[in-house]
């Protein structure tokens, strides 16, 4: 396969899954299978820099957060941390950070500390007082979960000081103990309601709710790791202390945790007994999270787009259980790929008992040689669904697992592209099993951004027949909404007037929003931006679309494939009838590119100019707007309260602009200053 396809298989596959994990809390492959797929990924990156592009999931920290909540924006960026899966690889990540301080590895302390098994959570007090708590989200925007977070005991109203912070973000995990987990499910099972797969799936679920009180029935935990903005007299030099700080502020202390000298044999020791008390914990843990402990050497490490350079996770084995194969069967997902799940005989492993398990696809299925009636080995390391890791025992009445020709969902015909795993149902935007998906993306706070058509709402208009495909948006009537249960003529009319609003859009948000397999919000753009209008790009071939920077073989197959397709064309003609319009690419910019080529950062909360709108201006002139500061990055501009990002600017010598100096630059008769 060639290089550019398998890196933007790679990126498309780990944005999926990031999705289903973060924004659906439906994760459909296990922390193994996604830690191994994101490794092979930055191992590309590493060899191939010049394939790095913005959609990478490496250049962010996370995925979006869920369109009914809403947004909070982090003053401090919440980072996610690498992994390591061997000793020998946690000593290399300390060796390396020693060498960038210019110190011996056996000179750093090391603080280590359980990593518990829950959801990562921001809680932002001022002068005392609990203001609001968020998720990590995407780690710039979260999603506000004040209204559970209040119900945990653990988490103080008020900080325990007489003499508080002016602002004080407390970061860190919420979860379930293990004994509350357990009784949780008990009650499940008899009311006959859901049971949860694991802790961490019952914590992020139950942070979620949007009823408070069903939060407050659970015994929820929070341990802080980490702090985030702060805004006060700053005594601390090490990490150590900070974490007695939250202890006197009113928080609990996470248990076990302790400072070494870094040097081989004391990661070794410490590893194993970690290891050894795990089980004996009262909550789950995944591994270990090591952390450089002196905050000025962290402060000189610094961090790269989506974790930092001073801390790591170290991860426990999987679990491994046998068990048998009883059927297989065929999900439809959202861009209509059919993924093959195996049915197990159930069985007990990694703390929970599971019944089903990912086969990804039928390449991994031949690659294991497998058939329904085999024992098999699964693999299960605190993930929700386990991976088939071998064949253990081949059955004495096996039946071999075939890819169905027709779509079971609608009946379309099955099909496999040439150079891709995956097997596609061609009924595109009319299949009901990629309907409510394709609604919801389409309608998305990054796509059309239709604010009051949420998630439960489209499932329930989908379920009642009132939505079938995207286009059915624009037809929905008062009474279609207003009957249903929860809503009503008022909440009815927000959702008509949103609709209405979304219409006057951009063709690469438009182009976006069609849910095409693998183009994503940044390929729509560079498409829309290189074709100018839908009629060419609807009609451009393979070897035309191949020429648009960072679209490759399998991207510009899946285009051509979308527009050929008549259902889908009649579709979005439905759409444009019903107002939905644009100005083309060609009418919408009237700036030079005097900026091509250049490497923009952007940092700090401008005053007035969005982060998006900062973005969008930049991009409009031809820059490249970037995550992180390198030794590539041409400028980068400053708002009010910047950090780590300023100061490896300063310290690499880039040029810095503040917002007021910007805004004077991007006159339009001052565009030399811009471009010097």
């Amino acid at each position: 396969m060639p290089l550019n396809s398998s890196y933007n298989d790679l990126i498309t596959k780990i944005n999926q899954w990031d999705h289903e994990y973060y924004v659906l809390d439906n994760p459909s492959v296990s922390d193994a299978e996604y830690d191994q797929t994101f490794r092979k990924l930055l191992d590309l990156e590493a060899n191939n820099p010049a394939l790095i592009t913005a959609q990478s999931p490496s250049q962010r920290v996370g995925a979006k957060p869920l369109a009914e909540y809403r947004k909070i924006e982090h003053a401090v960026k919440m980072l996610s941390l690498a992994n390591a899966f061997t000793l020998e690889e946690t000593y290399s990540f300390f060796e390396k950070a020693a060498k960038e301080l210019d110190i011996p590895p056996s000179t750093l302390t090391i603080f280590s500390e359980p990593k518990l098994d829950g959801l990562a959570i921001s809680i932002h007090y001022e002068k005392g007082l609990l203001v609001y708590a968020a998720t990590r989200g995407d780690g710039k925007i979260g999603e506000d979960v004040t209204h559970t977070i209040k119900t945990i005991k653990s988490i103080p109203l008020q900080l325990a000081i007489h003499n508080p912070p002016e602002k004080i973000d407390v970061r860190g995990e919420v979860f379930i103990p293990v004994a509350a987990f357990k009784k949780l499910n008990q009650m499940a099972e008899i009311n006959g309601s859901k049971v949860f797969v694991n802790p961490r799936n019952a914590a992020a679920g139950t942070i979620r709710q949007l009823n408070p009180k069903v939060a407050a029935e659970r015994d929820l935990q929070f341990i802080p790791y980490g702090l985030g903005e702060y805004e006060g007299k700053f005594n601390f030099t090490e990490h150590s202390e900070i974490l007695n700080y939250f202890h006197t502020l009113g928080f609990r202390k996470n248990p076990h945790c302790y400072a070494f000298l870094g040097d081989f044999a004391e990661f070794e020791k410490n590893y194993h007994v970690m290891e050894q008390i795990r089980d004996k914990l009262p909550m789950q843990i995944d591994g270990i999270v090591y952390k450089i402990n002196a905050l000025q050497q962290q402060t000189s490490l610094g961090f790269i787009a989506r974790s930092p350079k001073w801390a790591i996770a170290r991860k426990f084995p999987a679990q491994n259980e046998i068990t048998q194969l009883l059927e297989v069967d065929f999900q439809v997902g959202r861009t209509g790929v059919l993924t093959p799940v195996a049915r197990l005989e159930p069985v007990f492993v990694g703390g929970v008992t599971v019944s089903n398990a990912t086969l990804h696809n039928m390449d991994e299925i031949e690659r294991l040689g497998l058939c329904m009636g085999d024992s098999i080995e699964i693999q299960r390391a605190g993930d929700v669904i386990p991976k088939v890791v071998k064949v253990v025992k081949i059955g004495t009445q096996r039946k071999p697992i075939i890819m169905p020709e027709l779509c079971p969902v609608c009946s379309a015909p099955v099909e496999r592209i040439e150079g891709q795993a995956a097997f596609r149902c061609t009924g595109g935007l009319t299949c009901p099993a990629q309907g409510a998906e394709r609604i919801k993306h389409y309608a998305s706070r990054k796509f059309m951004n239709i604010n009051n058509l949420g998630t439960k709402l489209v499932d329930l208009l989908y379920s009642k027949g009132a939505l079938k495909t995207i286009a059915d948006i624009y037809s929905l009537k008062l009474s279609d909404i207003a009957e249903l249960e929860g809503q009503g003529e008022k909440s009815a009319q927000n959702v008509l007037d949103s609709i209405e609003a979304s219409k006057p859009t951009k063709l690469g948000t438009f182009l976006g929003a069609l849910g095409i397999h693998e183009v994503g919000e940044e390929s729509a753009k560079t498409i829309a931006k290189y074709f100018k209008n839908l009629n060419t790009i609807s009609h451009a071939t393979s070897e035309e679309l191949m020429q648009v920077p960072d679209i490759g073989p399998v991207m510009a197959t899946n285009v051509v494939n979308f527009f050929r397709d008549e259902k889908n064309q009649a579709i979005i003609k439905q759409i444009l009838a019903s107002g939905v319009t644009w100005q083309d690419e060609q009418s919408t910019s009237t700036h030079q590119q005097i900026l091509a080529g250049q490497s923009w950062v952007l940092t700090g909360t401008l005053q007035n100019l969005s982060r998006d709108e900062a973005k969008a201006l930049l991009e409009s002139w031809g820059a490249k707007v970037a995550g992180s500061v390198s030794k590539k990055t041409s400028c980068v501009v400053a708002g009010k309260d910047a950090g780590a990002k300023l100061d490896k600017a300063e310290s690499l010598s880039i040029k810095v602009m503040e917002e007021a100096e910007f805004l004077e630059a991007f006159n339009v008769s001052q565009e030399s200053d811009i471009a010097s």
